[in-house]
């Protein structure tokens, strides 16, 4: 049943709704478990339904999932701190810490070989990689036809479910003898600026990605639970995470905790994808991103940097041929930005983002409404699934002024 505090500007009824409707999808077998939470003006709604294994133990408070791409704006917020010590900055060219993406050349058209190519006309750059416009990602051209794709597979770069794994310096390796699809800040191209941001901030703080993360964002946040792997007196706590069978329709487990990808530290800390987190948790995350960069008496970034990671940085021109991915929205540094209104929860300056393992994250300014959904089903395809989209209808609708 519902755990809720008081109002915040919400209706006690129409959250019972919002149980009633999430309570469906498990009964139907949609997804196995899943922990929902809003929080408005201070007060905070959670609910927990199902198990976190199909006949498993009960869904819990503070079970772990794997967010997956809600890893994004933890991993934009890293670099910002580093901007706002001077460390890094946001125009200058990376070739002094990422030697191996220097001197790029890029294809003379996206269709062309992998050596035909024209010099690129400039550095890449700490903003490229925050707004994914550095020149690498995935090509929205579905099957895959370019020359280009398959060069990003051959390199272990194929998109789906299973990230890279290699270690830092061989992921910038392997991105090196690749030419770039685009000139740098021609396109939005999903994804990979975040893994490569990671590398960036372990070589400028000259510690783990995951250490500089848990000192100055995870620890402050009072985020005990959020790392890239789940230790083990933990792993009692982690979800089982699922794919839908193409060819059954039936739930297959697709990562277990005791034996999965996250049951120890794993060889590269993605930036993307890579880590495992709770309801409170995130939620910390957001409510300090929704306060300007504070929470309680820590401050983790200044209003102004929140502004600019949470405004639209990109052009209609530059997001051609992303909409399977974006919709009408635009995309600020690790995050999408809502543009226009044009769905109940699309209202303009809300930003998040959904992660592919079954997660979803977003934070309403307008309404100082913040909405995090987990559950442990992988979605089937960039669109977000019935159980996403209801939990974001009955969000919206459970606003009482």
């Amino acid at each position: 049943m519902p755990i809720a505090s008081d109002n915040g500007g919400l209706s006690q009824a129409r959250l019972g709704r919002m149980h009633d409707v999430l309570a469906r999808h498990i009964e139907d077998g949609d997804v196995p478990g899943l922990v929902a939470l809003v929080s408005r003006r201070g007060e905070i709604h959670a609910d927990v339904i199902g198990r976190m294994a199909v006949d498993g133990p009960p869904m819990q408070r503070d079970t772990i999932f794997r967010i997956a791409s809600m890893t994004k704006p933890v991993t934009a917020v890293a670099a910002m701190i580093l901007v706002e010590e001077c460390r890094l900055r946001l125009d200058d060219p990376l070739d002094r810490w990422l030697p191996e993406l220097a001197d790029r050349k890029v294809l003379r058209s996206i269709d062309a070989e992998v050596n035909d190519t024209v010099p690129a006309r400039r550095a890449i750059t700490l903003r490229d990689l925050l707004t994914f416009r550095f020149g690498l990602g995935m090509i929205p051209a579905y099957p895959a036809r370019y020359p280009i794709q398959m060069a990003l597979a051959d390199a272990g770069f194929a998109p789906g479910p299973v990230f890279p794994s290699f270690p830092p310096d061989e992921l910038l390796r392997r991105y090196g003898t690749l030419p770039l699809a685009y000139q740098p800040g021609e396109r939005w191209l999903y994804n990979t600026g975040s893994l490569i941001l990671g590398v960036l901030i372990a070589r400028v703080t000259g510690i783990s990605f995951g250490g500089f993360l848990q000192e100055r964002v995870f620890e402050p946040l009072g985020m005990k639970d959020t790392a890239f792997h789940v230790p083990q007196h933990k792993l009692s706590r982690f979800a089982t995470a699922y794919a839908r069978d193409p060819a059954s329709g039936a739930l297959k487990v697709f990562d277990a905790p005791a034996t999965g990808k996250y049951a120890a530290p794993p060889a590269f800390e993605n930036g993307g994808a890579g880590l495992v987190s709770t309801a409170d948790d995130f939620n910390a995350f957001a409510q300090m991103m929704l306060n300007g960069g504070r929470l309680g008496t820590e401050r983790i970034l200044s209003r102004p940097s929140v502004e600019l990671m949470t405004s639209n940085q990109i052009t209609p021109e530059q997001r051609l041929g992303s909409e399977f991915l974006l919709g009408t929205r635009g995309w600020g540094f690790g995050l999408s930005i809502v543009t226009a209104r044009d769905d109940l929860c699309d209202v303009p300056g809300r930003y998040g983002w959904d992660g592919g393992y079954g997660t979803s994250w977003y934070s309403d300014p307008r309404e100082a409404m913040t909405g995090i959904l987990l559950t442990q089903r992988m979605m089937d395809s960039p669109q977000p699934p019935p159980v996403f989209s209801d939990f974001w209808t009955l969000a919206y609708q459970a606003i009482d002024d």
